[in-house]
């Protein structure tokens, strides 16, 4: 099972390896892993996809919480979340399947960001379920190359 951990470290660096390396001794593989810099410029949120069980998310979670550069983690995989990925694809089109493909942007409400004469990029976000389908549904007209940024979580507001 895929579990979503938010940890807030400091803004420094290192401190990417150290936090990957953690999972690197333990034979733990990431399956997605994004970090960037938050409100206050002395942090950054990682926001790490890991496959696990539960035993396996609480002993992470304690290794993480022994590093000095956490500040705190949290167990996002049972809350109320607002997730996110964002991809970039370019899609092989010839004249007679352009039309088709701008449909299934529209369709999946992605963005056309760049147009060449036998292909389009494409921008696409959504939630991981959303860029697996769409990638999916473009697999039959050849997708010539594809980057995806990885999950990020933030917790919804309470009502």
């Amino acid at each position: 099972m895929l579990h979503t951990l938010a940890v807030l470290v400091e803004n420094n660096p290192g401190v990417l390896a150290r936090v990957s390396g953690l999972f690197a001794r333990r034979a733990y593989n990431i399956y997605s892993l994004t970090v960037s810099q938050t409100e206050n410029p002395a942090l950054s949120l990682m926001t790490i996809v890991v496959e696990g069980d539960g035993q396996v998310i609480e002993q992470v979670t304690k290794q993480l919480h022994k590093l000095i550069v956490v500040h705190k983690v949290t167990n996002l995989s049972n809350e109320n979340v607002v997730e996110r990925e964002l991809a970039l694809i370019r899609v092989k089109v010839r004249t007679e399947t352009r039309l088709e493909v701008l449909q299934l942007v529209d369709v999946f409400r992605g963005r056309v960001v760049d147009m060449g004469k036998n292909s389009i990029m494409i921008e696409m976000t959504g939630d991981i379920d959303k860029i697996d389908a769409f990638i999916k549904t473009l697999r039959p007209f050849g997708i010539q190359e594809l980057v995806r940024t990885g999950k990020i979580s933030v917790m919804r507001s309470e009502n």
